[in-house]
């Protein structure tokens, strides 16, 4: 099978209180495993750690050390709370400051805001592990930075998501992964010890079973996905047929 020599694999590192209790609701992990999925690249693990800086640490340190990727979001905002970048400064085992460059660029957008004082709460977001390269934020000005394969976001989705824009042409991306959803109208039962063979015959696509509800109909759909688009027509053409078989059986059962 035809496949890129070397697939790129990534990690999500959510951090946040809010997000462990509910109040705060995650909306970017699902928009990030979408981007990613986009580039080629295989998002393999998401975690999620609360504002505590041993647990934000060792959460950095073994994600890096086992993915090409890591991005993190959350905890870099201008509050006592957001340890994101001290956190990320520890793991990597350097020093933490105030950066010229994000100084820079915070100091111009407050600039424009009349009345808005750049405080020492709003400096806060400057502060930016030595070596770390910045990461541009359009929405509001305040950069998020990468240091080796780690990089580092907002956690308010449009902010998150600009970055996302920002960090993309500087990542490693491989081949597509494509997809086929096969609707078999018949019950995940009647259809799982079967699709074990199939996927066994096509070691090179992924075969997932996906159960649903819809008009007092209890059926599955399959879905299968694979970088090489002649192994997954041959499983597609297998999966057809193994539906055919199965519905031609049970219509001679009754």
């Amino acid at each position: 099978m035809a496949m890129d020599a070397k697939i790129k694999t990534a990690a999500i590192l959510v951090i946040g209180d809010e997000i462990l209790s509910g109040r705060t609701k995650d909306r970017n992990v699902g928009f990030i495993a979408d981007y990613l999925t986009q580039l080629g690249i295989d998002l393999k693990e998401v975690r999620i750690v609360s504002d505590d800086m041993e647990a934000i640490i060792d959460a950095v340190n073994a994600l890096r050390a086992q993915y090409d990727y890591v991005f993190t979001t959350g905890g870099i905002g201008p509050t006592h709370d957001d340890i994101t970048a001290d956190a990320v400064a520890a793991a990597f085992g350097v020093g933490i400051d105030h950066d010229p460059r994000a100084m820079a660029i915070l100091e111009a957008h407050y600039a424009k805001m009349p009345g808005a004082d750049f405080n020492d709460a709003r400096k806060r977001m400057a502060r930016i592990p030595f070596g770390a390269d910045l990461i541009e934020n359009k929405v509001s000005s305040a950069p998020g930075f990468r240091l080796g394969n780690v990089h580092v976001m907002a956690g308010v989705p449009s902010v998150m998501q600009a970055m996302m824009d920002a960090i993309a042409p500087t990542l490693e991306a491989g081949s597509q992964i494509e997809s086929v959803t096969i609707d078999t109208g018949l019950g995940e039962g009647i259809v799982a010890g079967r699709l074990g063979e199939v996927q066994k015959a096509h070691p090179g696509v992924v075969i997932g079973s996906y159960p649903y509800i819809r008009d007092d109909l209890f059926a599955t759909n399959i879905v299968l996905r694979s970088r090489d688009q002649k192994a997954l027509m041959a499983a597609k053409l297998a999966v057809e047929a193994l539906i055919e078989e199965l519905k031609d059986q049970q219509q001679k059962q009754f």
